[in-house]
Formats: C-alpha cells, structure tokens, sequence
C-alpha cells in the first residue's frame, strides 16, 4: 500500500513545517472535503454512530464528536471540558464509520476542529489560512490508517532505559541539600526510584544555561553523587532568555542575531520567570543550532536528561501590552463607582494581560531569510524548541540516548522527544483525562508521555495518589510532580508508605513487558496505547468503552479513577485472566468469561487483564533500573492453544535498535 493510501493537497504556498518525513506528490485538483476556499473550509458528513478518533493533546474523550477543538498551543493549567485548546497542536484525526479516512492539516497556525459541535452530523475544519497542505489517508481499518500515517511523519523517539523509573519532581527544590532528602528519604522506605527533577529554582535567577552556586556549590560533584545512588538527574530550561547585560546566553544571543525581532527589527522583548526576556528565533536555522548547542553546559556536567517548559511560547507580558493595559485602568481608577460592565471590563484587561493574541502578532521569525510573523507560525515554537536540543545531542553525543520531553509540540516533534500533559491538577476528573488522552497522542506519533502524577496543582489527597500511581504504572513516563504553595506530594509525606511502595514495586516488575512494547511500537509505527475499539471493531460495547485501554500486545487495563470507589465495572470483550500486583499481591487471578464484572480493586494493588494466548514477561524487581533483571524472567500466560511473545531488551543507553540479539522468542 504505502503512499498509494495516502493522498496530498497542497494549497497556496505552505509553509515547509518538516512535520512529514515521507515526500509525496501533491494531486491535481483540491481535496474532495473541501467545501469553500474564501475561507478555506473542508468538511465531512457524520453518520449517526461515526467515531473521531485523535487530535493528540485535546480535551474530554476518546471520541471527539460534540465539541469544538482548535490547535493553539496554550498556556493554560485549566484543563477544563469548556476548552478548546491545550499546549499541543495534533492536526489529526481519523473519523471511523461507512468510510475510514485519516486526515492531516499540515498548518503550523490556528485551526479549528468543529467536530459535531455547530452541527451534529457535521465535521468541519477551519484553517486561520489558506496556505496548507492536507493529506487524506484511506484505509480498511483504523489501526492501518494511523500505521500508514506514522510512517509519513517517521519514527518516535526512543529514550534511555532509565527513563522508564520512577521520577519525583516539585516545583521548590532549592538546594543540593533538599534534594539529597528526598533520595534520602526514598531508600529509608524502600521505595524504587531513578530520577529527581530540577524545576526553575535550580537556575541563578531563572537563567537558563546556569546553576545557582548558592545552591549547588559543586553541581557535576552532585551530579556524579547522585549517579552513584543510581539516581538521574534532570534540570527544566524554559524558552525566556533573561535580559541582562554580562550573562553569556543573552550577550551571545544578541551578537548573533539569534532573537526573534518586532515589527522594527528590534530584539523583542517580553517577560517569564526572570521578568524581561528575549525569544530565541528557533525557527531560524542558525539560531536553533545556537540555542541547542546551550545544552552542552549541563551535558558536560553530567546531566543525561531535560524537560522543555514554558514553550508554548508562555508570555506573562510585554512592554507595549502593559502600558497599553496601564493607559486604559486610569479610566477606571478615575471612576467612583463601577457597575457590573465595568468590573467585568476591568477584570477583563488585568486578566488579558498574559499569553495575549495581540501580542503573538508583535514579534517575527527569520525563516530561510524570509520574515515571518509569529501568530502563523505559532504551534511550532516547542516544536523546534525541542528540536534544537535533540539536534545538539546528535552533534555533541550521537551515541547516547538523552532524555528529553517538552510542555509545548506539533506533530514532527515526536522525532526529537516525548512530553508531558502540562500543568494539570490533583482532581479526578484529570486522572480520567490522562487515560483518554494517551491513545490520542500516541496515534500523532507521541509514545513517550505521562501526566504529573497525583496532579500538579491544588492539594491532593492519599487515595487519588494511589489510584493515579496504579495507571502511572503504565505510562512510558512515570513523573510525580507538584507545584510550589501545594501539599507535598512526595510518596513518603503520607502516612500509608508501603502501599505506595507496592505500587512503584510494581513498575520495576512490568519493565521488560513495558519497556518492550515501547521500542517495538516506536521501532514498528504501532501504538502503545489503544482503546478497545481499534482491536475489536465488531463488538459494538468496546465501541463505547472510553475508560479501558489495551497497552502493548497482551494486556488490557482499567483504572480506577473515582474517588471512595472499591473497585469499578469492568467490560471484557473476549475471556482474560485478571492479574494483581501490589500490596498482598497475588500474582495470577481468575480466568473471567465476556462480558460486564464488578471487580474490587483495592487502594494498594494493581488490576489488569492477560488476553488469551498472550504471554506477560515480568522481572523480580529492584530498586531502580539498574537492579533490574531483564533476563531471568517470570513468565505469566493465559492460553488456550499456544501463547508467543516477541521480547525486545537492549542495553537501554545506545540506539543499535536493529541488532536481531535484541530479540527472543518466549513460547508457552
């Protein structure tokens, strides 16, 4: 099949985002969903039980049907159903129904997803543009759509094996001291893990390239004192450069050239973490190679790993937005009295103040010598962010996986890195969210992903920690993270450890299943998340189920994501054997027929599902990475004739993925 499946239309002049990996040529004539050019607008007719499938980082469901989603990358830590835009763009989707067809809008500006919103029976996309190309993949089936579509963009991004432990982060670690307690901390309960995370307080002033020596007197000593426990260390870089005469990032930035400019030609000026900032133009060849080659400040220092933050790009201000939000408040401070329109106007302004549209439209890119302004080009910017570092490595360590995952992508960034879900919030409403969005990102090609476990902001609570850690489990990326003023969230802060323990135990004793089904996915264009549906497309219940996900070729979860909740209901499409690992652990359970169950699920184990004539690998655990044994395995099956499993090991740090001594064959 190959590109025969796929079909591209080019509109006006597109910008070249490198997005697609594959070159295809464009076809005569416009695409056959198009339905006006002044707007550009394409659209699709919906049958009545029509699924959409996609869209990456979006709100609410599996199924996108009924609400309206436009890819803008936003920084916006409320991650509310009344959304409609997250940090990432994913322009793709696959609408399932009497006609299977996958669409890609290559457009690195705003578009809008009306997914049955303005009409039911209607899907509409609405480009902020005309110049775009648009790729149509027809197919018989789901899975064989986005496998076809995983090619056109390329492979996923593979990180260390250490990668895959357990992380503990908190935006208010200061100090080598702090973070020595908290690893400190860990070994006295038992509990595993691999890696701490630095957020912004590491930095002299919020810096970026920098390290506080106040803090960290000798920071590749600390880093190599870390290592020796086995621990990983793996400091944020934001994408504000602070303005500061004297500090190397900004005067190198400024002599090259490698800021992004205003309508002027000027520096642009506008402010995050360390107040007045200058952009890096990433989008310019010259400057992505600058600003990547930063990097090596802490690479050389022994640092192995990085997360990109604050690239959306984030704007707290500008210059010109605040004195204009300044000129307008002297009317309403005159005012004695405000009525309901004006308290609301007033409201309006201070809280327009960041991340403001008027503002996204005042600086400009340098792209192959061509001014661009930056609101056309906007989802790119973690994009290429992330991009710039992932090019660097290959420069300074092409060996040598480096960890790295970003807040803000588009789809291409997949090569370069994984990301995170963002800034969200300890609430049970967002641990359901982190299920439905996996499969949804892993089909733009994005496999190394995860939320902040136990959520970022607000307090959050024992149980929901628990319940969260129970499907964190099977994230590639397993990060417990929170934010400064909140309730320390740390496993060891509650007064129930070991059950906590038993959890990440867990992890340690999944890894050669996990770690397995993530390179065979990245390395065969295949997911590592899918829901029900794509793997049972005939039974009309696995249709419906949107809180069940298949992980990997032999397993099938279903957390428990509800608060007091004892257990939850359960739907098998065909018989599995129930598995629980945890605290009273008892290995391999019941056989249960198709069909509905009530199964308990206690706080402190971990429920999942064997399907038939599938074999799980599992090690005897350890205490972080290195301890574990990827060879001696414990092979747990359920089968009714013979079962096979294709098991991938590597050495976990090189990238000779091919090597055929990766493989083994297990057969019970």
């Amino acid at each position: 099949m190959g590109a025969k499946m796929i079909k591209k239309y080019t509109y006006g002049i597109p910008f070249r985002t490198d997005a697609a990996v594959k070159s295809i040529a464009p076809e005569k004539g416009g695409c056959p969903y198009e339905q006006s050019r002044d707007p550009l607008i394409f659209r699709f007719c919906m049958g009545e039980d029509d699924l959409v499938y996609g869209l990456g980082q979006q709100v609410r469901g599996m199924n996108k049907r009924g609400w309206k989603y436009v890819s803008n990358c936003t920084d916006d830590p409320d991650h509310l159903e009344d959304k409609h835009s997250l940090y990432g763009a994913h322009n793709f989707f696959v609408l399932k129904g009497t006609r299977n067809v996958g669409i890609f809008v290559d457009f690195p500006g705003k578009v809008t997803f009306d997914v049955g919103f303005h009409r039911l029976d209607e899907l509409r996309i609405l480009p902020d543009g005309a110049d775009l190309d648009i790729y149509v993949i027809e197919g018989s089936s789901v899975p064989a759509i986005i496998k076809e579509f995983r090619g056109l963009i390329g492979p996923s991004y593979i990180p260390p094996l250490w990668a895959f432990g357990y992380g503990q982060s908190r935006w208010g670690y200061k100090t080598a001291d702090e973070i020595r307690t908290v690893a400190k901390r860990y070994r006295e309960n038992g509990i595993p893990i691999d890696s701490i995370y630095l957020d912004i307080d590491y930095m002299e002033r919020y810096k970026d390239f920098t390290v506080d020596k106040g803090s960290f007197e000798d920071f590749p000593g600390f880093v190599k004192e870390m290592r020796e426990q086995n621990i990983h260390l793996v400091p944020i870089i934001d994408a504000g450069v602070k303005i500061e005469p004297g500090y190397d990032v900004y005067e190198e930035g400024v002599a090259g050239d490698y800021f992004c400019k205003d309508e002027q030609g000027r520096d642009f000026v506008t402010a995050v973490w360390p107040g007045r900032t200058h952009l890096p133009d990433v989008l310019n060849e010259k400057a992505r190679e600058w600003f990547g080659g930063k990097y090596r400040f802490l690479l050389d220092q022994g640092i192995d790993g990085f997360w990109n933050d604050m690239n959306e790009p984030a704007i707290f201000y500008t210059d010109i937005h605040l004195k204009e939000v300044f000129e307008e408040l002297e009317h309403y401070r005159r005012k004695e009295n405000m009525d309901i329109n004006d308290w609301f106007a007033f409201q309006g302004l201070i809280m327009g103040i960041p991340n403001s549209e008027k503002d996204y439209q005042r600086f400009y890119h340098n792209v192959r010598g061509k001014k661009v302004r930056h609101d056309q080009v906007h989802n790119l910017y973690g994009y290429y962010m992330t991009r710039a570092a992932g090019e660097a490595f290959e420069r300074y360590q092409p060996e040598k996986r480096i960890l790295i995952f970003s807040r803000s992508s588009y789809i291409g960034m997949h090569r370069y890195g994984g990301i995170w879900t963002g800034d969200n919030k300890s609430w049970w409403s967002h641990l359901l969210l982190n299920i439905q969005m996996m499969p949804s990102l892993n089909m733009c090609g994005i496999l190394y992903t995860g939320a902040d476990l136990g959520g970022f902001g607000a307090d959050t609570t024992e149980d929901l920690v628990k319940r969260w850690l129970a499907f964190g489990v099977f994230t590639p990326l397993m990060r417990n993270h929170s934010a400064l003023g909140t309730r320390e969230q740390e496993l060891y802060q509650f007064h129930e450890t070991e059950g906590m323990k038993k959890l990440v135990e867990a992890r340690y004793r999944l890894l050669p299943y996990l770690y397995s089904e993530y390179v065979k996915a990245a390395l065969d264009d295949e997911l590592y998340f899918r829901p029900l549906a794509f793997d049972y497309p005939e039974d009309e219940m696995a249709l419906r189920i949107e809180d069940q996900l298949l992980v990997g070729e032999s397993l099938m979860i279903a957390p428990v994501y509800t608060q007091n909740a004892k257990g939850r209901n359960v739907y098998l499409p065909e018989d599995m054997k129930m598995i629980t690992l945890g605290k009273g652990e008892n290995t391999e359970g019941a056989v249960f027929g198709k069909g509905w169950h009530f199964i308990d699920v206690s706080l402190d184990s971990i429920v999942f599902f064997l399907r038939p004539d599938r074999i799980l690998p599992l090690s005897w655990g350890g205490r972080n990475v290195e301890e574990v044994d990827f060879e001696n395995l414990q092979l747990v099956s359920y089968s009714k004739t013979t079962a096979v499993y294709r098991y991938y090991h590597d050495d976990g740090y090189g990238k000779d993925y091919g090597n055929p001594e990766n493989y083994r064959e297990f057969r019970l």
